[in-house]
């Protein structure tokens, strides 16, 4: 008989002379979120990863928002992303890979992904404007590579077509969510199994 799988849980807490951030991640969960970093639009997305993935999701940050939103956009990207590497554990049993292609009125954005403990981002992701709200659409890309960094994802990320910034940003993160629901899930077929023929991520 298979034992039942332990709780897929992490707690993270990062403290730099520039930020101050808490993430709490419930990997199996169903999409209960509370976000806080001071920055309007990426608490939305946020909220968005944990909504379509299926995660709860808890990130509370405190940053040099005074200076401006780089420092707590890429840290949150770091903390979030150690969460995710710290509840997956060994990886033994997850399906590994994920790909969503996700329609957002006239934008339609494209991410696959490989939960492999190997980062990479490939961000193929431009903008017409340089700002949303008040943050700099370049920081998105600073927010997806840290992500992708400390959970150990192989990342691409592929805008395909779309007008409308918001619309490219947002179906970014819902691609995101949906990929990594599907990678991070438990295969019934490989419980407790690597899924790699060297043996380990």
């Amino acid at each position: 008989m298979t034992a039942p799988q332990p709780p897929r849980r992490a707690t993270v807490r990062r403290q730099t002379r520039e930020t101050d951030i808490a993430v709490e991640l419930f990997l199996d969960g169903t999409g209960k979120s509370e976000i806080a970093t001071g920055i309007g639009f990426l608490d939305h997305m946020l909220d968005q990863l944990a909504r379509h993935g299926l995660f709860d999701l808890k990130v509370r940050a405190a940053g040099d928002l005074h200076i401006d939103f780089h420092h707590t956009t890429e840290d949150t990207g770091y903390a979030v992303g150690e969460a995710f590497s710290k509840a997956l554990g060994d990886r033994a049993g997850i399906r590994r890979y994920g790909e969503a292609t996700i329609p957002m009125d006239e934008t339609l954005t494209r991410v696959a992904l490989d939960a492999s403990n190997r980062p990479y981002l490939l961000w193929q992701v431009a903008f017409s404007r340089p700002k949303l709200g008040e943050i700099d659409t370049e920081l998105f890309q600073e927010w997806f590579k840290a992500f992708a960094q400390s959970a150990g994802l192989t990342l691409h990320i592929e805008n395909l077509y779309g007008s409308n910034n918001h619309h490219i940003v947002e179906s970014s993160y819902k691609a995101l969510a949906r990929a990594l629901r599907t990678a991070v899930e438990i295969d019934p077929r490989q419980a407790g199994v690597i899924p790699s023929t060297k043996g380990s991520l």
